[in-house]
């Protein structure tokens, strides 16, 4: 993760000579701000891919590849064809934020999400949601952490979110969170049968793996 100083009149010089930008290597540290500043840091930053852990750190990240995008792509199609033919709630894709700050949590972005209609009642969906959806998915990227992921993965079990998958196409296999359960792991399944939160949904994870 890094930042950059801007140009122009404040840019640093030597001799009376203006430099270029200067870019700072935070990736070893962690900067924390209020949820306050990180909506004002996503208004000015809108290409960027941020999100809020609950204890407040600031998380940059990459913008996905194509390979990972394709994938995310099939994933939140399956999910969306789901929802379109059952009308059982709302399917969210990567872009969507979440706002879990009046839960004790952060402001995350689950790649895949879904909420169960009635949970929508009189909830507006300008800006971030502060609802904990019912069903997530991440998927690992080649640029991904997979601590980190677990981490976010256990603070969605923590919140309540019924059913959450962690798909890691590296190792071959998927994490499945729900709360107050183990993890279950299963290793390179064809699909998920998410039927305990979404009604006869099979995620099919056919073209997933590599």
């Amino acid at each position: 993760m890094t930042t950059a100083t801007g140009s122009g009149p404040s840019a640093a010089s030597t001799n009376g000579r203006e430099m270029g930008p200067l870019w700072l290597n935070i990736q070893n540290v962690a900067l924390k701000v209020t949820p306050e500043h990180f909506d004002q840091l996503c208004i000015d930053n809108p290409d960027l891919r941020l999100e809020l852990t609950r204890a407040g750190e600031l998380v940059v990240m990459a913008p996905a590849g194509g390979e990972s995008s394709e994938k995310n792509f099939e994933l939140a199609m399956e999910v969306g064809l789901w929802n379109r033919r059952t009308g059982l709630g709302r399917a969210f894709d990567s872009s969507c934020g979440y706002d879990f700050t009046g839960f004790g949590g952060g402001k995350l972005s689950p790649d895949v999400s879904w909420i169960a209609r009635s949970r929508l009642e009189g909830v507006s969906l300008v800006g971030c949601i502060p609802v904990v959806p019912d069903f997530v998915i991440e998927l690992r990227s080649a640029t991904d952490g997979l601590k980190r992921l677990q981490e976010k993965m256990q603070d969605y079990r923590r919140l309540g979110v019924r059913l959450g998958l962690l798909i890691d196409p590296q190792g071959r296999r998927v994490e499945l969170y729900r709360p107050e359960r183990e993890t279950e792991i299963l290793e390179a399944p064809d699909g998920v049968d998410c039927g305990e939160v979404m009604p006869d949904f099979w995620l099919d994870l056919g073209r997933i793996w590599p």
